[in-house]
This record gives C-alpha cells, structure tokens and sequence, in this order.
C-alpha cells in the first residue's frame, strides 16, 4: 500500500553544503552572513524594501502587533477561516480580536464583512492568502486607507503566488511569511516580517532581540522578544531560494493534475482562482458537498486505511474553546467551509502516479 504524507519537505541538495559552511566556521546562531543574505533576497523576491528573519511565522505575526504598538482597547480584523496565529497575535498584544467571514469561492476573508467589522477601535485588518490563493488586495487596500487602518499581510501559505502582477507579500504596512518545513521555502522552522518602513524595520530587529540599546548593552527601554533566526535556518533557506521557481512550478502543476483528473467525481468543490492571479496551492484543497455522499470526516478515515494522508480546514477562530468572547459572531461561510473542507497531500515530492491514486482512492470511497 502506498504512503503519501501530507505536504513532505522538498530539499534539493545544496543545502548541505551551505549548512557544512555554518559548520566549519562556527557560524550556528543568529550571527553570520547567511541571515542577513537570506533576509534581502527575500525582500528582493518579494518586492520589498525591508526583511526582518525571525523563528516562526507566529513570531512575525506577534512582532509586526508590537512593531505597530498595537494593545489594550484596539481591535484587529482577521479571518475567522485561518491558523490561530493570527489571533494569538493579537491576543498577546492585549488587543482584541474582530473576526470576518470568508468568501464561499477563493475561502479569503470577505471584503465586504471587513466593512461591517469596522468600529472606532479598529487599528488594523490581518488577511491570509489562505492555501497559497491571493486575497482581493485591491479592494482590501483601499478599506483600509479610508479607515486609516493597518494592514498585515499574512502570507505564510502563499510564497510566490501572484495578484494582479505583484508577488504577494509587497502589499500592506507588514507582510509575514513562515517557513514551517510543509511551507514552499522551508528553514525547518523560521518566519520573516517584510516592510517598506525603515523606522518599522529597524524597530523590528530591535524588538526581535530582546531590545538591546546599541548604545549600551543590557539596558532595555522596551519588552523585546527572543526570535532570532539562526544562521543555520537561513542557510537552509538560501539554498531553498535557488529553486524557489521550479518549486512554484511544481505547486500549480501538481493542481492542475489534481483538477483535472478530479472533473468526472461529483460533489466535490475546488477553490477558485480569480482572475489575474496566480495561486501556488500551498494545499490542494476540496469542499465535500452532499451530492458526494460520504462525509468530510469518513472520508479522512477512509483515505488514511488507504495510506493516504488528508487534513480538514481549519476550525473557525470564533469557535475556538480558548476564545469564549467570539462565540456569537456570525460567521456562516467560514463555519460551513470547516465542515466540510478537506485538503489533499500537496507536497512537491508528489508524482502523476500519486496523483491519480489520491483521486481513485476517492472514487473508491464515494462508490462504497
């Protein structure tokens, strides 16, 4: 029977001699040319002024609320279909979190629920460019420059994807990425924070090493945090940089595949990608309608006895048990694509072959 993980790492061989090169010279913590090398071609990728690296995408999500002086009695705007990184964020911080519904084709937060979401207390608006698909930038943007808002672009899932000519990760105050080992760029674990602001970047590599003065050590004015990126992690990362192209190539054809071979199963709903953007299907992911007739958790069961691994969508922020305030938000879409979401092995390691065993095992289990 076959094994197909859920979204394994792609090393193409080069990171071993960069890492053998930390190795040699001692270079191992976050001190050496690989961090700072790594931060600016990033930058450069994604069209940014400015690269911060950091040890998660949590922690550049966390960074960017205190870079922002973001706190007590401000709230923050973000999909309730996403990672709770985004909340803990603003948790952390103090401030409070304001959920938005998602759309019911591309599942991005809903443009128009952002307005309805808006108070005098709203600072800013996080949006996720949620399985690698670009959110509506465009109309996003412009909400945010009428109400004077923040605006944080998580794009951990989406490297490389494309909105209207521009990489994601180029709009907004922030932008933050992770490089989680399931990730298109993978450090193992890492995280970068991404601006056009000087003073916010300079602020970040401040507050991102426990605030030291450079004028005088161990003096501190501000609470920092310890989330350097060691030059390890960002010589991975370097060498993953060298084939960050083909991996995105290897992303959308591999959706293409998935798209194609699944058209004769009914009851399955693929996600959209709108026009004039480029996708890069960090999951290749489904909504299990009823015409299918097997549930979303039966068939999560059923692939597993296959060897098959399988993941369900998000659980929706105002539904988390740790967030008892958000319970009563109305969030219908959102609640609805976690039920009945399911995402399929989308790593690039994945064959034509595996491809077409993923979908018969799904024919397989809608026939009984």
């Amino acid at each position: 029977m076959k094994k197909i993980p859920m979204c394994e790492p792609r090393l193409y061989g080069d990171e071993w001699a960069l890492v053998k090169e930390c190795l040699d010279t001692n270079w191992i913590s976050s001190q050496g040319k690989f961090v700072e090398k790594f931060e600016q071609r990033f930058a450069d990728f994604c069209g940014r002024k400015y690269a911060v690296a950091v040890t998660s995408g949590t922690a550049a999500l966390h960074l960017a609320m205190a870079v922002l002086d973001i706190g007590p009695g401000q709230e923050v705007i973000l999909p309730s279909l996403s990672i709770i990184s985004c909340a803990n964020a603003v948790h952390l911080q103090g401030a409070d979190i304001r959920v938005a519904d998602a759309l019911p084709d591309t599942w991005n937060i809903d443009p128009d629920d952002i307005r309805r979401k808006i108070t005098p207390n709203t600072r800013a608006v996080i949006i996720v460019h949620t399985f690698g698909c670009p959110a509506d930038m465009e109309e996003i943007e412009d909400i945010c420059r009428r109400h004077n808002l923040f605006l944080i672009e998580d794009a951990a899932e989406a490297h490389g994807a494309v909105y209207n000519g521009r990489r994601v990760g180029s709009f907004g105050t922030i932008s933050c990425f992770s490089f989680y080992a399931n990730k298109i760029v993978t450090t193992g674990e890492g995280g970068m924070l991404l601006t056009d602001d000087k003073y916010l970047a300079r602020k970040a590599r401040r507050l991102k090493n426990l605030a030291f003065l450079p004028e005088k050590r161990y003096l501190h004015r501000e609470v920092g945090f310890n989330y350097r990126m060691t030059n390890i992690q960002a010589a991975i990362g370097v060498a993953q940089l060298n084939h960050i192209e083909e991996s995105i190539t290897r992303k959308r054809r591999n959706a293409a595949l998935y798209s194609n071979k699944l058209k004769p199963i009914p009851g399955l709903r693929l996600q959209a990608e709108p026009r004039d953007t480029e996708s890069v299907y960090w999951y290749y992911s489904l909504v299990i309608d009823d015409l299918f007739g097997v549930s979303r958790d039966e068939i999560l069961q059923q692939l597993s006895k296959r060897g098959v691994d399988g993941r369900n969508f998000f659980v929706p922020v105002h539904l988390q048990p740790i967030y008892p305030e958000l319970r009563n938000e109305h969030c219908p879409v959102s609640e609805f694509l976690g039920e009945r979401g399911l995402s399929l092995p989308s790593g690039m390691k994945l064959t034509e072959d595996d491809i077409t065993y993923i979908v018969n095992c799904l024919a397989e289990i809608q026939s009984g």
